[in-house]
């Protein structure tokens, strides 16, 4: 039986912590890629496996899915639980791929938007705003999304999110756990060949991504499915801390393995105490609520100035104090941006979204009302 209009649109109430690791996950990645930039081998980047922040986030996805819609898909359909993604999700897909454009042909500091023609251009950012990954931008790496490469986590979220509402929504947690423990396997396996678990952004390593969001996710519906919490009282900074630990460890001989052991059983641990912790303080709430909030916008709009600073870098090639504040700044102004679009157009336009659905929802209850009353 389908829920009334208002039950569909309902939420359930967040997990402060764990949005305030989001945040702190999605800052993480920021950082990463403006030391990308500088250092191309990653042994020498302290910073050299924040690329695994992905991995967390993909690892979230699947216990906020499951704890947000598994009792209550069923009742509401897997279409309007596709609206409910798409209106959360795709207006910052839309804006990112805009902004990612607009750094790509007016980036001050170099580029070379005059090797692509007009309709190279036009057809790269038709496939950037629709998810339909297109590498073709070579001094980018080939990125399955050229003008804003972070989308390449989306596209797999979507594809976590159609398997979630036509398979994982109704398996139960025998099959589960085979289905989690097969993508461990596939996992290792795909960490040992390429010797990292980096690979899924651009066209030649996109099956890697598979592996990374399948183990993942289905890791993270699997603690939630398990109720797999751990009571604790280490709080948003003990457990930031924990979180950023594995993304400075060196690199090493058995690299493939550490990230694989970092990925299968410290993510999820993560996930198990932020879902357990207590937030005692109203600050830190509120702290967590804000890290929460910008980390979405905060990941989708940076990715223009990241490359638009490795082309300074590489023109200018300052030292390292400069290259400190330059990074420093630029981060504090990134979280300040993705505020300002949250705020100016994130919610505004998810908000619109959702009033003109609520509109749709109530007068199909009326049009299904008058049918049931003439069918009497």
């Amino acid at each position: 039986m389908k829920k009334s209009g208002a039950a569909i649109l309902e939420t359930k109430q967040h997990y402060a912590l764990l949005d305030g690791l989001r945040g702190t996950a999605a800052l993480t990645i920021v950082v990463f890629h403006f030391l990308e930039m500088v250092y191309s081998d990653y042994s020498k980047n302290f910073l050299g496996h924040g690329f695994l922040a992905v991995d967390f986030f993909f690892c979230l996805s699947g216990f906020v899915i499951g704890y947000a819609y598994d009792n209550r898909i069923r009742n509401i359909g897997v279409w309007e639980f596709f609206k409910s993604r798409l209106i959360r999700l795709h207006p910052l897909v839309i804006l990112g791929s805009i902004l990612g454009l607009v750094g790509f042909l007016f980036d001050p500091f170099g580029g070379h938007p005059e090797l692509y023609s007009a309709g190279k251009i036009l057809l790269m950012f038709v496939c950037s705003i629709f998810l339909i990954p297109f590498p073709a931008i070579e001094e980018r790496g080939f990125a399955l999304f050229g003008f804003n490469s972070p989308s390449w986590s989306l596209f797999y979220e979507y594809i976590g999110n159609i398997v979630y509402a036509f398979i994982l929504c109704r398996v139960r947690k025998s099959i589960l756990i085979i289905l989690t423990a097969a993508s461990a396997i596939w996992l290792c396996v795909v960490a040992f060949k390429a010797g990292t678990l980096i690979g899924g952004w651009d066209g030649k390593s996109a099956w890697d991504g598979m592996a990374r969001l399948s183990f993942s996710f289905l890791a993270g519906l699997l603690v939630y499915r398990c109720r797999l919490i751990i009571q604790n009282k280490l709080g948003f900074i003990g457990l930031s801390l924990l979180l950023v630990c594995p993304f400075v460890m060196p690199y090493f001989k058995w690299n493939w393995l550490a990230e694989s052991l970092v990925v299968i059983f410290y993510f999820p641990l993560i996930i198990s105490l932020g879902a357990g912790a207590n937030i005692v303080h109203q600050g830190m709430n509120k702290l967590c609520a804000f890290f929460g909030k910008i980390s979405y916008p905060l990941y989708m709009m940076h990715i223009p100035v990241i490359w638009s600073f490795g082309h300074y870098y590489s023109t200018n090639k300052p030292d390292t104090r400069q290259l400190f504040y330059i990074i420093g700044i630029s981060t504090i102004l990134l979280v300040a941006m993705a505020y300002i679009i949250m705020i100016v157009f994130d919610i505004p336009v998810r908000k619109y979204l959702t009033n003109r659905r609520r509109k749709a929802l109530a007068q199909n209850e009326v049009r299904e009302g008058k049918k049931a009353i003439s069918n009497a």
